[in-house]
């Protein structure tokens, strides 16, 4: 079955730090790149930060040095460490994933074929 299942949102105060998880079926995790995803009100869904084809990662400029993208193959999971967040970080974050094939990074969310439910963070100023 193919699934990604977020959690770990909530509500933080600005400067705050949030951790969320993804848990993907082994399909797709083994199968394809992931990475996270946000959108905020009235914003277009954008890319926060994903695993290139070789295991390095890339980080939207305005999460970097901020934010950490990290898994834990042996549980078929991916994370994001966040911190020092902003009242502009506010967003549903998505974990979401792509086919292995000859891109070697995008934070295009138009390369992305699955997509879990989301999870709401809120940071208040």
């Amino acid at each position: 079955q193919v699934q990604l299942v977020e959690s770990g949102g909530g509500s933080v105060p600005s400067g705050g730090s949030l951790s969320l998880s993804c848990a993907a079926s082994g399909y797709l995790y083994s199968k394809h790149y992931m990475g996270w995803f946000r959108q905020a009100p009235g914003k277009e869904l954008e890319g926060v930060a994903v695993f290139n084809s070789d295991g390095s990662t890339r980080y939207a400029d305005s999460v970097k040095g901020r934010v950490t993208i990290s898994r834990d193959n042996s549980k078929n999971t991916l994370y994001l460490r966040m911190n020092s967040l902003k009242s502009e970080d506010t967003a549903i974050y998505y974990c979401a994933a792509r086919s292995r094939g000859v891109i070697h990074s995008t934070l295009s969310p138009a390369r992305y074929t699955y997509w879990g439910q989301g999870t709401q963070v809120t940071v208040s100023s």
